[in-house]
């Protein structure tokens, strides 16, 4: 790897951690010395001899001008601004919390920037007699006739932002100078593994042009990017050398080969070949298109460059304006938030659906928090808790005597939530009439408080959530189909907790530190017994579940770590093993198992009845069934 400061790049900050609290408070350490490990063990920048550290818990480094946190692993979490984090950029001022200890990361400019330069040489020799080397002064030197040629190269090339227009037109001039049948560019990943398959390949045919079958020599593009040095065949068919290569053109007469070299990186070749009878390349072909090449090279460099930062930009743009109070950092997670920076710049109506505790309304909060509408209201309201009287009134107000009770005008829902966003909670609840009343809403911006006669105007966004299937809800005609539509303009799926279960660990040691704030406990974290349970388990109510379960063991525990025994019984049951190898549990399973399966016997296996029995609801006993494996018994 280059150091950071090769050609010129300017060192322009002081970065620096400083120790706020803990044991190491007053502590400075600076970033300029490398990167920064963090942990119990002897051999760690920062040394914290605190039993809530893992031995190599945490590290800072620098990436380019950019600093990484990057959590190793960590058994109780690493966290920036109270947030956990497995590895994220640090900006200015961010509050780093590992243990009991917590550290500011801070960088100022300073006013001498230091520059150093590195040249580096290639001193591998070819045996073969087919393989030319040029120095830059060499190939300079010579370049005097076909200045004219590298002037428009140059010109014309460097104003394309495209790659594969870069790479069409590059192969078009080279054709204006070089007798070259075929051309191709073939260009490498970051690495540069002369061994690693392409990332790009463009073929160009001088006759027929592009989107031809180009066939290139696997042999000749391997020891140029082996040695870095362009390679000239002026005989393919007799050159012993390059037989054992089956992918040579049967008739090629002369090939050639350039590596592209930018900054010191081997970015691909430029690979020329031709099968004219008496038509050959020579060391001035091979001169000219070494040149050509050191051009080409920084071209595609900057229009791959330029092709990352927007992208990164683009991504980091989305995720630093995000705001929202969710936790995850996984895939679905992340899809999650990409759809949300997209979505909350629009006026459009969302769907959010999912399984109940995947966090709906968080993630409709998180729309409207990075919408324009951020400074109005949000209104929440559940359509699954109130009567349905109740509910017309909650959403749409009522006028002074409307019915018995009403003793005073009142705003609704709608109403309050006037240039800001509504949140409806299991959409699917509401009656047949309130649904045919939303629709007028939504279609309109405008009802009629109950009991009133004036139609009201407002300006809302509608985000509704579900946790049931809607389509089977038309189906079955308790839904109404043209509300669905209107509903449906943005669908967003929160995932169910199992389908990311890598965000466990994070959102138990979140909810951990939570409430042992809350209960004014000493937590240091979960026991690895204890995760492997949270990791085992289903989470069929998702991340309230987790959260409550958390709450529980908080308050149950009473040591430093949250151990099995601390967990509710749901979760033990779901993985017994794990929990204990102790003559406990085993016999108070084997007890469970037998009580139920006797019930479900004297029931004649009808698990209602055997629920009524036992005094449990039919579906926690499904679920003692299903967690305690006693399915294929009672077959």
């Amino acid at each position: 790897m280059l150091p950071d400061n090769l050609f010129g790049t300017h060192e322009a900050m002081k970065p620096r951690i400083a120790a706020i609290t803990g044991k190491l408070d007053d502590t400075v350490i600076s970033m300029n010395e490398g990167p920064v490990l963090i942990g119990r063990q002897a051999g760690a920048t920062l040394k914290i001899g605190n039993a809530s550290v893992s031995r190599r818990h945490a590290m800072i480094e620098r990436d380019g001008d950019r600093f990484i946190i990057a959590d190793l692993g960590s058994r109780n979490g690493t966290f920036v601004n109270d947030v956990p984090v497995r590895r994220r950029e640090l900006q200015h001022g961010d509050r780093v919390r590992i243990g009991e200890s917590q550290f500011f990361f801070l960088y100022e400019d300073t006013d001498e920037p230091s520059r150093t330069s590195e040249i580096r040489f290639d001193e591998s020799e070819i045996t073969s007699g087919a393989t030319v080397r040029m120095t830059y002064a060499e190939v300079m030197g010579l370049m005097a006739r076909d200045l004219t040629a590298l002037l428009k190269v140059s010109t014309s090339i460097n104003a394309i932002r495209d790659l594969e227009e870069l790479q069409e037109r590059l192969l078009e001039l080279i054709f204006e100078v070089v007798p070259a049948k075929h051309g191709a560019i073939l260009l490498s990943g970051a690495q540069t593994n002369a061994a690693q398959e392409f990332t790009s390949v463009f073929g160009l045919d001088r006759v027929y042009g592009p989107n031809q079958k180009i066939t290139v020599s696997s042999t000749v593009v391997r020891r140029v990017l082996k040695d870095n040095s362009a390679l000239l065949v002026t005989d393919a068919e007799s050159n012993e050398a390059l037989h054992t290569d089956s992918l040579i053109a049967a008739h090629s007469r002369s090939l050639l080969c350039v590596p592209l070299i930018a900054h010191g990186k081997t970015l691909g070749v430029t690979y020329l070949d031709t099968d004219v009878p008496d038509v050959r390349f020579d060391e001035d072909h091979l001169q000219l298109i070494t040149a050509i090449a050191a051009i080409a090279a920084v071209a595609i460099q900057n229009v791959r460059h330029i092709e990352t930062l927007e992208n990164e930009n683009q991504r980091l743009i989305a995720d630093a304006n995000l705001q929202h109070n969710m936790v995850g950092e996984s895939a679905p997670m992340q899809q999650v938030y990409q759809l949300i920076s997209k979505v909350a710049a629009t006026e459009s109506t969302v769907l959010i659906s999912g399984e109940s505790g995947t966090g709906k309304e968080l993630a409709a909060r998180a729309i409207h928090s990075n919408s324009k509408r951020a400074a109005k209201p949000f209104v929440a309201v559940n359509c699954a808790a109130l009567a349905e009287s109740l509910l017309e009134s909650e959403l749409f107000g009522h006028e002074r005597g409307a019915f018995t009770g009403a003793l005073n005008q009142r705003k609704g829902r709608l109403e309050v939530a006037d240039g800001g966003t509504i949140f409806l909670d299991e959409i699917a609840e509401l009656s047949p009439a309130l649904q045919t009343k939303l629709l007028r809403v939504l279609q309109e911006r405008e009802f009629e408080r109950v009991g009133g006669t004036k139609p009201l105007k407002v300006d809302i966004r509608v985000i509704a959530a579900t946790n049931q299937d809607l389509d089977a809800a038309i189906a079955n005609g308790t839904f109404r189909q043209d509300l669905f539509f209107r509903l449906n303009v943005v669908q967003l799926k929160m995932p169910a907790l199992r389908e990311r279960t890598e965000d466990i660990p994070m959102l138990a040691n979140f909810f951990t530190a939570r409430y042992a704030d809350k209960c004014n406990r000493r937590v240091v974290g979960i026991s690895p017994d204890a995760q492997k349970l949270l990791l085992s388990y289903d989470w069929p109510g998702n991340v309230r579940e987790l959260e409550n379960a958390i709450e529980r063991a908080v308050v149950m525990g009473t040591t430093d770590d949250l151990l099995p025994e601390d967990l509710p019984e749901a979760v033990l049951e779901a993985n017994v093993p794990a929990a204990s190898s102790s003559g406990y549990h085993d016999n108070v399973t084997i007890t469970k198992k037998q009580i139920i399966v006797e019930a479900i016997k004297k029931s004649g296996g009808s698990y209602t009845e055997a629920a009524k029995l036992l005094g449990l609801h039919p579906n926690y006993l499904h679920r003692l069934v299903r967690n305690l494996n006693l399915k294929e018994h009672l077959k």
